[in-house]
């Protein structure tokens, strides 16, 4: 294992390097999806439902057809297929069949020679609906006498699970201390900068589909399609380019990439399909809108005894991610602190709105704002600092936790520690005068899922490299780069092993004809897996040029290193050989030189402890975080403002410390979102904010200086000790500006956003309450 800068040969990982992509999107050389609109692409616009629950009586598109410059018209005929991510939970079409289920459900689609010709088109189809009764909220869904969005979910209830982990009534009797408090974490959305776009071109000749789409999971896409096309997938050729963001809003294969497929065929050519804003809202919702009831014991001396938690999520029309979120919101009850018992029931509901799928953080977001709560809420009530409260119930590493999670690495001791020094915390926190406070949280995230969302037995990820006659490396991959660095951190690994400079390596990636499957970019797994992958490949195609360089150099191949592209004996003061004539060498006779490197997650990390939804949480390693915010809240306006952050994050080792602080600052960012402004709302089933202008989500005027620590513990399983380095904060932020509140102003905010409004209501209610217990 390489720990420091000193034993490494070349320092390329470690390094604080630029992305290698940066230039490209930075001077607008980047391609993205619509930036492949060609003169014979046709125009795919999408007829959408302005019901939210209804039976389709009868859909006429016998006048968009006869239009002018309309190729082709489609409805839910061309395909009977469901789709969706989950293998289990497979209920949407690419177009509606039969039924309606939210406002913007895709009910048919056109393609035609011009943008003006298809929104004509539109206007001339014609769609007669039975309306039903719709709901917009899990317990207007759950009602007794509610009409179900889906026979085979009769009740609405996409998912419920419950568990029980070590002895919980007996862990609350031991408790000294007992508290109980319901939690309210509204819907939040991506708003990833790149609206969805689909470029589909279908080939009649040889019956060939090929798509460019920006997504997360192009293999997923991959399957996804193959179905509801009723194609094989040989026949299917899937291309991501450049994505402007995904944040977990392109996990799904998304009916826009199925529509503009069958759009492709049915017009024999080409389709280019982009969404406005609007119409990238409907697709998919974001984190769900989850009510949290949770029940802490504790003894006197701030030791957790057990935990008991209720939750209830707003789901959407479909499955989507839905049961991960469900299990996820109570896997992420443990292993950040010793909990030695859990109770967990837990309820994802469909309703007529837009499905909510994975969001940054997925699944553990909303638990660590109910839980960093209460744990404050009990340590003012034992009197107890809210750090020190935490430091009573660290886990100690190596460990295994009631679940069956191994943890090998835990820095968030070191985390603490850092955010109570830089903020002050112990001088400054009750002196920084009226409507200011300083709040502390604590959160973590998986470095990718020991089981893939599709079990095949394949490897979690495979790797290829080619060596040819100009000395350069090109690494395949099938890892969905979507601003996270993926792309450096794979140029970075590879240098690393083979002693050559950043610059002779190239990466080719996403393209299912050339480069080997991925399962996609999500759970934070792409780190974890194509880095292991890539150091095998690595040191597979090393070995191969360590028996060439022997040869030259009249030594034994394990005598040999390379060292800043020099092959030399070790130990040696003789300047060596060349990279590139030792690969002339290795060329003879063989030619060209490919070598591949697999990852599979060990056995004993998926979990040792087997129940319902057991599968869903365990992982090879965590990231730790510990937040600390300070913050002001405005007297008049009740507007929250944050002055400044302090963050540490465990990653394991920072392969590129300038993209590991860039993550970590991201999830600040979107925390913040969350935390005070960001809320999805609806009004008899529409979105009220579906654009950039009305959704409020933090900008450059909003940020606060955020100090970024990163501690590295060096995780044994890890490439180069990394684990992942970009969600494990975001659920730190909104608890720690919660807590900052609460010693600002006085009230704990029990729901996100914490809004002006929320805010004034919650001073309205507290004041109403101080007169009734004067009277």
């Amino acid at each position: 294992m390489l720990k420091t800068n000193e034993t490494r040969k070349t320092k390329a990982v470690g390094a604080r390097v630029p992305l290698v992509d940066g230039i490209e999107k930075v001077t607008g050389k980047a391609k993205y999806t619509a930036d492949f609109l060609s003169q014979d692409s046709l125009c795919g616009r999408i007829f959408r439902s302005p019901y939210s629950h209804g039976e389709i009586i009868k859909l006429d598109v016998s006048e968009a057809e006869k239009l002018p410059g309309v190729i082709a018209v489609i409805t839910g005929d061309a395909s009977d297929q469901p789709f969706g991510i989950l293998p289990i939970s497979q209920n949407e079409f690419a177009l509606a069949r039969g039924k309606v289920r939210f406002k913007g459900d895709p009910v048919a689609a056109v393609a035609a020679i011009d943008d003006e010709t298809a929104e004509r088109a539109l206007e001339l189809i014609k769609l007669e609906v039975k309306e039903l009764p719709a709901y917009f909220t899990p317990e207007d869904a759950l009602a007794a006498g509610a009409t179900d969005l889906h026979e085979e979910r009769p009740g609405n209830l996409e998912r419920e699970v419950e568990y029980e982990l070590g002895a919980v009534d007996e862990g609350f009797e031991k408790a000294d201390l007992i508290v109980e408090e319901t939690f309210n974490c509204a819907e939040v959305t991506h708003v990833q900068m790149e609206p969805n776009a689909t470029m589909a071109e279908y080939e009649p000749e040889s019956d060939q589909l090929t798509v460019h789409s920006c997504t997360q999971v192009p293999y997923y896409l991959h399957l996804a399609l193959s179905k509801v096309m009723g194609m094989e997938q040989s026949q299917i050729r899937i291309i991501k380019p450049f994505i402007g963001g995904g944040f977990g809003a392109r996990t799904d294969a998304l009916n826009h990439e199925m529509i503009a497929s069958l759009l492709a065929r049915s017009a024999g050519g080409k389709v280019m399909l982009k969404l406005t804003r609007e119409e990238t809202y409907l697709t998919r919702g974001g984190r769900p809108e989850t009510k949290i009831k949770l029940k802490l014991g504790m003894t006197k001396d701030g030791k957790l005894t057990a935990g008991q938690c209720e939750a209830l999520q707003k789901g959407g029309a479909y499955a989507c991610y839905g049961i991960i979120t469900i299990l996820y919101n109570g896997a992420f009850m443990n292993a950040l602190y010793d909990l030695p018992a859990v109770r967990y029931h837990g309820r994802r509901v469909y309703t007529n709105t837009p499905a909510c799928t994975a969001m940054r953080g997925h699944g553990g977001v909303n638990m660590r704002f109910a839980f960093e709560n209460l744990m404050d809420i009990m340590a003012e009530k034992l009197g107890l600092d809210p750090i020190e409260i935490r430091r009573r119930n660290l886990l100690k590493a190596p460990t295994e936790t009631i679940n069956g999670v191994k943890i090998n690495t835990y820095g968030l001791p070191e985390c603490l520690d850092y955010v109570e020094e830089a903020s002050g915390w112990k001088t400054r926190r009750d002196k920084l005068g009226p409507n200011k406070g300083l709040g502390v949280a604590c959160s973590h995230y998986i470095s990718g899922a020991p089981k893939p969302v599709h079990w095949t037995g394949e490897p979690h990820a495979t790797i290829n490299l080619k060596l040819d006659f100009d000395a350069g490396i090109t690494i395949f991959t099938g890892a969905a780069e979507i601003g996270q660095g993926s792309t450096t951190m794979l140029t970075q690994t590879v240098a690393e092993v083979m002693g050559v400079k950043l610059g002779r390596i190239r990466v080719i990636a996403n393209d299912s004809a050339i480069t080997p499957k991925d399962n996609g970019s999500y759970s934070s797994r792409v780190t974890f897996m194509c880095g292991n992958a890539a150091i095998e490949a690595a040191q597979r195609l090393k070995k191969i040029l360590l028996e060439a360089a022997a040869k030259k150099l009249e030594a034994k191949a394990h005598e040999i290193d390379c060292i800043d592209e020099h092959f030399k004996v070790i130990g040696s003061q003789d300047t060596g050989i060349p990279f590139k004539d030792v690969v002339i060498e290795a060329l003879v006779e063989s030619g060209t030189i490919t070598t591949k490197g697999n990852f599979s997650a060990p056995r004993e990390y998926q979990g040792t402890v087997k129940f319902r939804g057991s599968a869903v949480g365990p992982s090879m390693a965590y990231s730790y975080a510990a937040v600390a915010v300070e913050v002001t809240v405005d007297e008049v306006t009740n507007k929250v403002s944050v002055d400044k952050i302090w963050v540490a994050m465990d990653c394991g080792f920072a392969i590129n410390p300038l993209a590991v602080e860039g993550q970590i600052q991201g999830a600040v960012w979107m925390g913040m979102g969350q935390a005070l402004c960001e809320e999805v709302t609806f009004k008899n089933g529409l979105p009220v904010h579906p654009n950039m202008l009305d959704y409020r989500v933090p900008t450059i005027q909003d940020s606060p200086p955020i100090e970024v620590q990163i501690i590295e513990t060096i995780d044994p399983n890890g490439p180069f000790g990394a684990k992942e380095a970009s969600e494990g904060p975001i659920g730190s932020i909104s608890p720690a500006v919660a807590a900052a509140v609460k010693q600002a102003i006085g009230i704990r905010m029990m729901e996100t956003p914490l809004s002006p409004e929320r805010i004034h209501a919650a001073q309205v209610k507290q004041a109403r309450a101080d007169q009734v217990s004067e009277a």
